[in-house]
């Protein structure tokens, strides 16, 4: 069995996502990317100015090593895109539900739209990955799912996220169904409680349906505790991930969602909530918003090494060059992007 350490070779990425404070590395976060344990990085709003900016940050993030980093963003729309200024505002996933409920056809057309100007943005500026589709079903009443989410059937969510997600392939970017098993029944939100799902398992098929019916690169655990399946949150289930791997058959990459939201708290700091997760079967543990916790995990923790888990993650790696902002194949979908009505 073998550790990561410093002085292993870094010929596969390791299996923490951490983040950075600014708009520029400093020389602590180079330090901390270029740690066998780290194999990507997520950006938020903080990290972005200008698209000129991004670019030669997440140039300068991907000459630290080899292979590069995985970059990745929650650039979804609506009210979850980081970035702003530069990019085209894309429109919350219930508008597409809502034109799928008049024109089927319109709707699908629009969700490869919105996939494949999402991932050519990011990729011209050098951002590999972004956390989406959310494959939430539509209940009602979340306090951070709502509009977020596509729509209240699982079939229509199947085919919205297949066809956002032939989009994103389009522009050379995997895609992350989330948030496994599904967050849309619960009430609270996972970044400041721990919401419990009481339903019985046969209740939660139709959350689990997108999940079977997707083609998927990667999934996001949720901070939920389904009480069907498990006492633990779902990033913290071996249960869960079993159940992933074995009855729905997925072969993708597994992340957490990120391990300082108050729902991770239940398993104590963050050394314990990163042996939980990894423990229980995720394959990459986000660590966010919290530089003091990065610096415990990676002075304290000693995972073993897993090719398998990290081949997955840098399967994630785009394969293919990124799409010209002015060609046509952009234009047009632009135009389809910027014609989606309002929900």
């Amino acid at each position: 069995m073998t550790q990561f350490s410093p002085d292993s070779p870094a010929s596969l990425p390791g299996p923490l996502m951490i983040d950075i404070a600014g708009t520029a590395l400093t020389e602590l976060d180079r330090q901390r990317l270029c740690h066998p344990l780290v194999g990507g990085i997520i950006l938020f709003s903080r990290n972005f100015a200008s698209r000129e900016q991004l670019t030669a940050l997440t140039a300068e993030i991907h000459a630290l090593r080899q292979p590069p980093l995985l970059i990745a963003v929650d650039h979804e729309g609506g009210r979850v895109q980081r970035f702003r200024e530069g990019f085209t505002r894309l429109p919350a996933m219930r508008s597409l539900g809502c034109l799928y409920d008049r024109d089927p056809a319109a709707a699908l057309a629009a969700a490869r739209d919105v996939g494949f100007v999402l991932a050519a943005e990011l990729r011209a500026c050098g951002v590999d990955y972004s956390f989406t589709p959310v494959l939430d079903l539509d209940y009602g009443p979340s306090r951070v799912i709502g509009d977020r989410a596509f729509h209240r059937d699982p079939a229509v969510v199947s085919a919205l996220a297949t066809a956002l997600g032939e989009g994103l392939k389009q522009a050379g970017m995997g895609t992350c169904g989330k948030h496994y098993p599904g967050h849309g029944y619960v009430i609270p939100d996972s970044h400041v409680e721990l919401p419990v799902d009481d339903r019985p398992l046969a209740a939660m098929q139709e959350d689990l349906l997108p999940y079977r019916n997707v083609a998927l690169d990667a999934v996001m655990a949720a901070h939920v505790i389904y009480e069907c399946i498990d006492c633990n949150t779902a990033v913290f289930s071996n249960k869960w991930i079993d159940y992933l791997r074995n009855d729905i058959k997925f072969e993708g990459v597994v992340f957490t969602d990120d391990l300082s939201m108050a729902g991770a708290g239940v398993v104590g700091d963050m050394l314990a909530r990163v042996q939980a997760a990894w423990g229980a079967g995720c394959d990459m543990l986000l660590v966010c918003n919290s530089p003091e916790s990065v610096a415990l995990v990676l002075d304290n923790w000693q995972p073993v090494a897993d090719p398998i888990r990290g081949q997955r993650v840098l399967n994630l790696l785009p394969e293919v060059a990124a799409p010209d902002l002015n060609a046509a194949v952009y234009r047009a979908a632009l135009a389809g992007v910027l014609s989606i009505p309002a929900a």
